[in-house]
This record gives C-alpha cells, structure tokens and sequence, in this order.
C-alpha cells in the first residue's frame, strides 16, 4: 500500500543455490573370511564403510566379488559402490577414499592316519601290520566327498612276546585328490 508500480521498473535477476559434497572422506572396506577346505568355493559379499557420514535416510550398497575353492589365499575386491536416497543416486554427493579390499582364505583340511594295532598269544609266527584288515583307520578329519585314499602302505612285525609298532610308511591319493587341500599325518599303532 503506497507505492505506485508505475514509478518503479523492477527486473529479476536468478540466485545461485550451491550444494557441496560432503569432503569427510567415507572408506568402503569388503570383508575377509577364511575356511577350511571343504570343496565349496568361498565368497563373502560383506563390507563395513566409514560410519558416521551418511545424511540420514541415504543408504550406502557395495558390489564385492571374490571366490577361492582350493588351498590359498586371493583378494575380495570392492568392485562399486552406490549411496541411494530411495530412488534417487546420491552418490556424489559424498567424498570416498580409496577401498580396500578384504581376503579370502582357505586352509588346509587336515585327515589323521593310525597304524592298525592288533595282539595275539604267541604262536612262533609274526604278526604282521600289513595283515591286518584294515590296516589303518582315519582317526580325526575326513576327505571331502569322493576324494580320499587310493592306498596306505604300513609296516611293523612282531613275532616274540612283547610289542613293537605298526607305522604307516606312505600312502597314494585317489584321482582328483589334491595334495595340496590336506595336511595328512600318521600315528602308529601297537604290535
């Protein structure tokens, strides 16, 4: 009220409104993981990042990949990464530093051997450990499916009265039995 538009020209000029990422550094870091071998490979799609960032509501997805069947170790590779607000990618609106990757591991399964033990009363003829049936047992761990033993080989003899051991001296994997996924050890058993 008193003020005549006609005494005034009045333009519009437009503002500029400005939103910078947010420079706190967010690191997005995949999990490690480790198993015995089993013969399944082992993945691990897990990833922690830098708390404490996100505006609330926005929700940060990684894509990790990474698998490992036989004895060893590789790489879990941050391979992206994504910030949502519902539908909407608001990754750059947020700093990242470089990933880091996790690891991926497995070890050795390990299988015990025993020597067959056995006993007779004395009858001038050797008891032998390679007679015995069988002539070992696996006493601890197991072989992963098909895999396993072609053959063991064992060794002792006792003919008089008293004892000696049975030994295992060597054994043969079966086809598609790699060395490499088991720790195979020998205990003796008692003539």
């Amino acid at each position: 009220a008193g003020t005549d538009a006609g005494n005034y020209t009045i333009t519009y000029k437009p503002g500029t409104l400005t939103v910078t990422p947010i420079t706190t550094k967010i690191t997005v870091t995949a999990d490690s993981n480790s198993q015995v071998y089993d013969g399944t490979a082992l993945t691990d799609s897990g990833f922690t990042y830098t708390p404490g960032i996100l505006v609330t509501g926005d929700v940060l997805s990684a894509v990790i990949t990474g698998s490992i069947t036989d004895v060893g170790s590789t790489a879990n590779v941050v391979t992206s990464y994504k910030v949502m607000r519902g539908a909407v990618d608001v990754t750059s609106s947020y700093t990242f530093d470089t990933s880091v990757n996790g690891t991926l591991t497995v070890t050795k399964r390990a299988v015990e051997l025993t020597a067959a033990s056995a006993s007779k009363t004395y009858d001038g003829t050797a008891l032998t450990a390679a007679a015995q049936s069988p002539a070992y047992a696996i006493t601890s761990g197991s072989f992963v499916g098909t895999q396993g033993l072609a053959s063991v080989t064992v060794a002792g003899s006792q003919t008089l009265v008293g004892n000696s051991a049975s030994t295992i001296t060597g054994h043969t994997l079966k086809a598609g039995t790699d060395a490499g996924n088991y720790t195979i050890t020998y205990k003796p058993g008692t003539l």
